[in-house]
């Protein structure tokens, strides 16, 4: 099992309120699905994306990542866990203006220490897997929309993660563009790739292998 969240629960303070974000969550997610956790505002969906991507840890229940308590990592060991078995997709692409396509697809491989040539090498590599061959020197002001979420998911899959995790992948984008992603996403999958999408539109939802529906911070 790839992700196994049991019992998890999630609580803020706003002001003197308290809110439950998450409510006694079960969830699990074997390697190689393609799953679409889908869910209006407020239902709780990001913070179970940010718990599942490592980002923050549950007030109660259990999180194991690969057999693997995250209960109990340290702060370098989510990192570490951050950057090596989760590639993040998300909405607004978070994509610097000041570098170009190629820079920030290496992005994440310098952070491993990995060399510059072969930095290169697998930029380019991952570039061409999504389409996106002879741009490697654009700037996100020379791309559209579609092509800076391309740039946003080689960045993801460079460093060849265990999951993809995609957070409204589509949201900021039209819906010929959106339909283009989806298929790069259901192709990915094809290839074997785990891939979870957080997002509140039932027609990206539906083109999951399985969908997930939270209301409440409950799953349903």
């Amino acid at each position: 099992m790839m992700i196994e969240l049991i019992g998890v629960s999630k609580k803020y303070r706003m002001g003197e309120n308290k809110v439950i974000a998450l409510d006694k969550i079960d969830l699990y997610v074997k390697r190689n699905e393609f799953v679409a956790i889908i869910g209006p505002s407020g239902s709780g969906k990001s913070t179970l994306m940010n718990i599942i991507g490592c980002l923050d840890k549950p007030d109660e229940g259990s999180y194991s990542f690969q057999g693997k308590s995250i209960a109990k990592a340290s702060d370098n060991q989510l990192a570490d866990i951050r950057n090596r078995k989760i590639g993040f997709i998300f909405q607004n692409f978070n994509l610097l203006p000041k570098f170009n396509a190629m820079e920030k697809v290496e992005v994440p491989l310098h952070y491993r220490g990995i060399k510059a040539r072969d930095c290169s090498k697998r930029a380019l590599s991952y570039l061409a897997k999504v389409g996106l061959s002879g741009r490697e020197s654009h700037r996100p002001s020379q791309l559209s929309g579609g092509q800076q979420q391309r740039v946003a998911i080689a960045r993801a899959l460079v460093g060849e993660p265990e999951l993809l995790l995609a957070d409204e992948p589509t949201g900021a984008l039209d819906s010929k563009t959106g339909r283009e992603i989806m298929e790069l996403l259901k192709n990915l999958h094809e290839q074997g790739h785990t891939i979870v999408i957080i997002t509140h539109d039932p027609t990206v939802a539906q083109q999951a292998r399985r969908v997930v529906k939270i209301q409440d911070g409950r799953i349903y």
